[in-house]
């Protein structure tokens, strides 16, 4: 249900754009979307999520954004200044919106559906 694209190899210090189309258009506006990536021999962790607000982790705060057409059941994220050590497997995920208010969850085992993860590779 969900297929993630657009990865692929840059240099440090370059950007790429990620997106992940989900299908279901009342699945899609009823989930929280978040981001997460795993490298070789390391736990998968999140990098960022949206539902009405965005959440991004510390390491990529004010280089990374995702955003989301609702319309086109996509989220995106594109990725500026990237460093060698972001080389990983990126992986889509989403979780149903269970309460009015909420706070976007950063955990694996928070996350029902994922996609099929895309290859990012960011040499120096």
């Amino acid at each position: 249900q969900l297929q993630a694209s657009g990865g692929g190899s840059v240099q440090a210090g370059g950007s790429l754009s990620l997106s992940c189309a989900a299908s279901g258009r009342i699945f899609f506006e009823s989930n929280i979307m978040a981001w997460f990536r795993q490298a070789p021999g390391k736990e998968r962790e999140f990098v960022a999520g949206m539902g009405r607000s965005t959440l991004y982790a510390d390491s990529v705060k004010g280089r990374f954004t995702i955003s989301r057409d609702n319309a086109k059941n996509t989220v995106y994220l594109r990725m500026n200044s990237l460093k060698p050590e972001e080389s990983a497997v990126y992986y889509c995920a989403a979780t149903p919106i269970r309460s009015i208010i909420y706070q976007i969850p950063t955990r694996r085992a928070d996350y029902s559906v994922w996609g099929q993860g895309t290859q990012v590779t960011v040499s120096s």
